[in-house]
């Protein structure tokens, strides 16, 4: 999945973040069951003579949902937002381009979308600033004014106007953004306005109806519908959002809209759409009111959001990673990095662990942790269930604050050596001044790779660190852990700035 981008042609093979709000409500219709019950003892004949003439299977009688009730009570507390700011535009920017306006669209309010993730064209030395618009919705939580949307509707604003329902406008206020979560907070002056309820995400099921009300293309008070598709959806940035994925239309216009259950309560803040055309394609994301409302609560109090951290790196635990680490099913988060200082650090967490719970909430997918600690709060003390070396063992842990700085871990010294392993590897043992220079206390040098690590993706240059979670200072060490693996070993890896576990398959 990736996020999307346009060019001059309009090709759109990219995950983007629609610029617009949406709003689903639902109801689910009654399901009536009809059969006819010939007596309470039929005979056998007049059974087979029944079972002959009848469907196989009694018909259902579905009623369509209605969802007109909760669009009318819910959609006068959905705002609509238009957003004026400014980017600057290089002066080596083609000359037909400069002194026109900004929007090569035309008057298109999803040139600002756009531009975030292409960026100006012709870069910017030396360049000169100029107006920007954006459109986006939103939904009012509290009768003084307060209100939820995206944080990317309202980045980089200078002026932020609310258009409510009854077509009164406002100025609004940016209370404070939060990009991780992309959770912002608006405030305007206004007395007695109509609020939307908040429910539960965590009490939504696959499958149920949900419902949508925004401002897709600048349509005011548009509902779309659709189902829960799945939960806990990581997408590929660095958000940590345990993001609700619908098949609600959701399209530019309709980011920092509501998303409601079929009770009428908002389980969802609409952000994100996977498209190739830069409309609905069948996939939107929304992010979990819960996560939201905390979010807008910590705004509100200090005008910004504060995120936990345990400090580890993680990788997706595979069929091959299992294997390695005699792991009976493929779930759980890898740990293939440790930062120095941090609290995982503190608590004996090590690159080759794999965490299966946190807080006795099991962790299936390695995007699970993360999202569970960004749910926590900086301070909060958890409990971890581990698996290292075929065993299972207990840590504890208190988180820190992602704002925290952690200090470079210190080089240290060893030996050297020289070898070749049955894995199409070349070692070495790294020099005392590679070690200092890469603060690294242990490792081996890839100086040649061939045949299943090769194919598996070591490269030469790359630093061996682990097997199987067992660091490794000679070509020895690794002879012996790869002797005692059936079909495959974890290799951690150092590449530049970056440790990754590289699964290789034995065999």
């Amino acid at each position: 999945m990736q996020k999307q981008s346009h060019s001059g042609s309009m090709t759109l093979k990219r995950l983007t973040l629609a610029l617009a709000g949406l709003s689903v409500v639902g109801a689910i219709g009654a399901i009536a069951v009809h059969q006819n019950n010939a007596g309470a003892n039929p005979a056998p004949a007049a059974v087979a003579a029944a079972v002959a003439a009848a469907p196989a299977q009694a018909p259902l009688m579905v009623a369509l949902p209605d969802f007109s009730q909760i669009a009318a009570r819910n959609s006068p507390a959905v705002v609509n937002i238009s957003v004026t700011g400014s980017t600057k535009v290089g002066l080596d920017m083609p000359a037909q381009g400069r002194g026109q306006r900004a929007d090569p669209f035309g008057d298109d309010p999803f040139f600002e979308f756009f531009r975030r993730f292409q960026g100006p064209q012709g870069g910017n030395r030396g360049g000169r600033d100029i107006p920007t618009h954006g459109l986006g919705s939103g939904f009012i939580v509290s009768q003084d004014g307060v209100i939820i949307t995206n944080a990317h509707v309202v980045r980089d604003a200078r002026e932020v106007t609310v258009k409510l329902a009854d077509r009164r406008e406002f100025r609004a206020r940016v209370l404070g953004s939060d990009p991780k979560t992309d959770i912002a907070v608006l405030k305007i002056e206004a007395k007695n306005l109509p609020v939307v309820p908040l429910g539960e995400s965590k009490d939504l099921k696959v499958g149920e109806w949900v419902l949508a009300i925004g401002s897709p293309y600048g349509f005011d008070s548009t509902v779309t519908a659709g189902v829960v598709s799945a939960k806990g959806r990581s997408l590929p940035d660095d958000s940590n959002v345990p993001f609700i994925q619908t098949d609600v239309a959701v399209n530019p216009g309709n980011s920092g809209g509501p998303l409601f259950n079929v009770r009428g309560e908002v389980v969802g803040v609409n952000s994100q759409i996977y498209s190739q055309t830069g409309g609905f394609q069948g996939l939107s994301f929304a992010i979990p009111i819960d996560l939201a409302h905390r979010i807008k609560d910590q705004i509100v109090a200090t005008g910004k959001a504060s995120h936990a951290k345990l400090g580890v790196t993680v990788q997706e635990v595979n069929q091959g990673f299992a294997d390695s680490f005699k792991l009976a099913t493929p779930e759980g988060a890898l740990v293939a990095n440790v930062e120095p200082g941090s609290p995982a650090a503190r608590a004996g967490l090590r690159p080759g662990d794999v965490v299966r719970k946190l807080n006795g909430q099991n962790i299936v997918a390695s995007a699970d942790l993360p999202a569970l600690v960004g749910n926590a709060l900086p301070g909060d003390n958890v409990t971890m269930e581990v698996w290292r070396e075929g065993k299972t063992i207990a840590l504890a842990a208190k988180l820190g604050d992602a704002a925290d700085k952690v200090a470079d871990a210190g080089a240290g010294a060893g030996e050297a050596a020289a070898g070749k392993v049955r894995l199409g590897l070349a070692l070495r043992a790294l020099q005392p001044d590679e070690r200092r220079d890469a603060g690294l206390n242990s490792g081996l040098v890839v100086e040649d790779a061939n045949g299943a690590a090769a194919y598996a993706g070591v490269q030469p240059g790359d630093v061996l660190l682990s097997v199987n979670g067992k660091p490794v200072n000679s070509v020895e060490q690794v002879r012996e852990v790869v002797a005692k693996s059936a079909r495959s070993v974890a290799l951690l890896i150092q590449r530049g700035a970056e440790r990754i576990f590289i699964p290789v398959r034995l065999g």
